[in-house]
């Protein structure tokens, strides 16, 4: 039986209308997006969780705060805003706005990395992959074994392995290891957290051989949401002090805004040093804007600003946390194989185990993501082989990920329990039909982007 749920800790004071396209609308939308749900409109959905990037309501402080935009191309008062809010939530004296997370990549990675250059994670995104592919450098897999194992119930599944992130170190040279990069949560392993133990434990080895460790911050109070409730030594910390205690532990993140700090638009660059930031800054005014508005309008800045503080609201965080467990223990409860503990941003239904008679080239994870949609006109996205495999530079063999995931991304403040009981009683419907699921997916378009295939990917199903 289904723990019953803490109800919505907000009142809606607006609402936008969806509707249910009918099948037939459903099937012509698919054919119309070539089976790809980055191809789907909005109109042709119902309940859209094919991210939680920018997807989420404002507060009417948010809502309040966009009035005092000051729209200076320098030094305008909203940046200011920022700068103190940063400073008071993260513990950081230096901030670069940008136009949204990405764009803090090519910043970073454009500034930091070089061709032949090894950036060791606990699992990088897709556009994070994308970055470091496009300047000629590689990712290394440092995240501890239990990440690759969906149904283990594991408290911290986004950890580092210090062995192997030491390994690394040692096996390519610091010299070509620009810096080291944790993502908390661990998106790509299924929303997983990273315990604050472990983040001193790979600041310690940073700090040891001389290399900067950078967060991917974009879910960051979900990941200190996390710790607050399964690591002992933090139990009787705040939300805010645990926060501070991780970002403690890097020299500077990256963030793309448009998660935990609840803003539809936005991403920020932030460290500690004065030598860092003008390392930083000119492809930051190449790319972006000037420094103190990067990509952003001064409203942006504002609602950011009121963002930040509004993420350690234990409360919210709580009911955040508890609506995408919710989701979990429905699907657990029918039956539906996805990766535990539930993530804290999302659902990641293991499609290996769900559609086991369908070979992984042929992408499971996202003949899932259209037959989920066939039901109930929900959009979630296939993560998997189309997502992340890469191929042999030698052979030209495709090598396939180890996870094969497909993601139900909550937006946060949007949808109701109720929106997530039925999206729990269709994706049941569609296990209960799995066997009768006979086809796979060809790629007869991709975008020559390494990394970044299935963004604009247009797919064929084929008859197995």
């Amino acid at each position: 039986m289904v723990d019953r749920i803490m109800p919505e800790p907000f009142r809606i004071k607006m609402v936008e209308p969806v509707t249910v396209p009918d099948r037939s609308q459903r099937e012509k939308a698919l054919e119309a997006g070539y089976f790809n749900m980055f191809g789907l409109r909005s109109a042709d959905i119902y309940i859209d969780l094919l991210t939680d990037s920018g997807t989420g309501a404002m507060s009417k402080y948010q809502w309040a705060a966009l009035m005092k935009g000051d729209e200076a191309y320098a030094g305008a008062d909203s940046f200011y805003a920022l700068k103190e809010a940063v400073k008071e939530v993260l513990g950081f004296d230096y901030v670069i706005p940008c136009h949204q997370g990405r764009a803090t990549e090519n910043v970073l990675f454009g500034t930091m990395a070089k061709a032949g250059d090894k950036i060791p994670f606990n699992m990088p995104f897709d556009t994070t992959r994308g970055h470091i592919f496009n300047v000629g450098a590689e990712p290394v897999d440092c995240v501890i074994d239990e990440a690759y194992q969906p149904e283990l119930q594991h408290p911290f599944k986004g950890n580092v392995d210090p062995k192997k992130l030491e390994e690394a170190i040692l096996t390519y040279g610091k010299d070509r290891i620009p810096l080291i990069m944790v993502t908390v949560t661990n998106n790509s392993g299924g929303g997983q957290p990273v315990s604050l133990e472990n983040l001193r434990e790979v600041s310690a080895i940073a700090r040891k051989y001389g290399i900067p460790l950078f967060l991917d911050a974009a879910r960051m109070a979900e990941n200190a949401y996390f710790i607050k409730m399964r690591e002992e030594a933090c139990k009787g910390m705040t939300l805010a002090e645990i926060l501070k205690a991780m970002m403690d532990c890097a020299d500077g993140i990256t963030c793309s805004a448009k998660k935990d700090p609840l803003v539809n638009i936005g991403g920020m660059l932030c460290c500690r040093t004065e030598e860092m930031y003008h390392r930083l800054l000119p492809r930051v005014i190449l790319f972006e804007g000037f420094a103190t508005y990067g990509g952003l309008a001064g409203r942006d800045l504002e609602a950011l600003a009121v963002g930040l503080r509004e993420m350690v609201d234990e409360q919210y965080m709580a009911h955040r946390v508890a609506q995408v467990k919710y989701l979990g223990d429905l699907l657990d409860e029918g039956g539906v194989p996805f990766v535990k503990p539930a993530g804290g941003h999302a659902i990641f239904i293991d499609a290996k185990a769900f559609l086991p008679h369908i070979p992984q080239k042929m992408y499971p994870a996202d003949v899932l993501s259209i037959e989920i949609y066939r039901e109930g006109a929900i959009r979630g996205i296939g993560l998997g082989a189309l997502a992340f495999a890469t191929e042999d530079e030698n052979t030209g063999e495709l090598i396939l990920p180890k996870l094969e995931l497909y993601r139900l991304a909550i937006n946060r403040r949007t949808y109701t329990n109720c929106h997530m009981e039925y999206v729990a009683q269709s994706i049941i419907d569609v296990f209960r039909r799995r066997d009768s699921i006979r086809y796979g997916l060809v790629v007869d378009y991709a975008p020559p982007v390494k990394g970044l295939h299935h963004f604009l990917a247009r797919l064929r199903p084929v008859q197995l």
